[in-house]
């Protein structure tokens, strides 16, 4: 989403007619990028931010600030946007350092490029060549994408350069987990949380970039988005133009189902609410091949048919921690498991995760979770 990180988005080399034209060519960019909000008030489902940025923007007096929260909920596009705003297109690339700490997030970064671009001062303001007139207050901003993952030497070197320089710069620290933020940093800082998309703002946005890029998707589809993305609106724009590349692949195009949307995303259909007769002492049967499409034989039975099923998924490629993730929200939210069923549950899903983050092997542990889950829903 961002641009090279740790690189400041600083003046170029002057770009040739033919190198300019492949960079701002539209129909080139991912629609994430082409689709990235303008102004803060073309941000979806922040209300509460982008009404206390707009009085910032009015009045240019703009703190250190803090955004945190899920991927994909608009917090890059965000600072980004409020930036273009308040220096205009000419001042926002001497203006503007946006840098990623993902990539390069050692102290010696914050001592170097930090620091020296946080100490020169701000360039004299120059005429938009737009024509409009931007606020342009006496200061920089530096972005620190993915802030979370810096070093606690590099979090500590940050605090005292904001102290120093806060008079020609602003901060904007930006992470999904506050909480890998040191607290000296956070306290100097104004936070902003942002959630995930609702599904009305999204469905509204992932149908607008359908009808400009002229791509006929049904309701059906943008739902099919909104569920494989869960909140995350830049997987599903992602999704989207994946879906619409494949489908203009052959002539005439073909049109675009669920299914398709579900194959790029890597999840498998699943039944929403399994529709099982219950057993006899009141809890349902939610073994492995009722969340499954794939056709086993019908005369295979309890450990037999698991087993076959788990197999013919790991067959058709699917990752078993997204079978794990689907098979935990239909347990979580099955109507008719009882709290102590869900939890043991829980705990399978839980040691079947660790076992496979260490290395363990994909198919035998899911079907150690097929099993135990069959057999906490199928009590004696």
């Amino acid at each position: 989403m961002t641009a090279n990180f740790f690189q400041a988005r600083g003046p170029s080399k002057k770009k040739t007619g033919k190198e300019k034209e492949s960079i701002i060519n539209p129909s080139l960019q991912p629609w994430v990028e082409k689709y990235r909000p303008e102004t803060i008030d073309d941000v979806s489902s922040q209300e509460h931010i982008v009404s206390v940025l707009q009085k910032t923007l009015s009045s240019t007096n703009l703190p250190h600030m803090l955004f945190y929260g899920p991927p994909g909920t608009g917090k890059t596009s965000t600072i980004l946007a409020l930036a273009r705003q308040l220096f205009g297109p000419d001042n926002f690339r001497t203006r503007v350092l946006e840098l990623n700490a993902s990539d390069e997030r050692g102290i010696s970064i914050v001592r170097e490029k930090v620091k020296n671009f946080a100490r020169q001062t701000p360039r004299a303001e120059t005429v938009a060549s737009d024509g409009k007139k931007y606020p342009c207050p006496p200061y920089k901003i530096i972005i620190l994408d993915e802030a979370d993952s810096m070093t606690q030497d590099a979090q500590a070197a940050l605090r005292r350069i904001m102290e120093n320089y806060a008079r020609i710069t602003r901060f904007c620290l930006v992470c999904n987990y506050v909480t890998r933020i040191i607290e000296p940093l956070a306290s100097r800082c104004s936070k902003f949380r942002f959630k995930p998309l609702d599904s009305s703002s999204a469905r509204q946005r992932l149908g607008n970039i359908a009808a400009a890029e002229q791509v006929p998707v049904n309701q059906a589809v943008i739902s099919t988005l909104i569920s494989t993305s869960s909140g995350d609106l830049r997987r599903a724009i992602t999704y989207l133009q994946s879906a619409a590349r494949l489908s203009g692949a052959t002539e005439p195009p073909t049109p675009i189902f669920p299914q398709d949307i579900q194959e790029i995303a890597g999840v498998f259909a699943q039944t929403v609410g399994v529709d099982v007769p219950p057993t006899q002492s009141g809890d349902e049967d939610i073994d492995m091949a009722d969340v499954t499409p794939l056709t086993v034989k019908a005369d295979l039975r309890g450990f037999d048919l698991i087993r076959e099923t788990v197999k013919l998924l790991i067959r058709e490629g699917y990752s078993a921690s997204q079978i794990l993730i689907q098979l935990h929200d239909i347990i979580v939210e099955h109507p008719t498991l009882t709290g102590r069923q869900k939890s043991a549950c829980a705990l399978t899903m839980a040691e079947a995760d660790k076992a496979l983050c260490d290395g363990a092997d994909d198919e035998l542990w899911i079907l150690e979770v097929a099993l135990r889950v069959h057999k906490v829903s199928h009590p004696e």
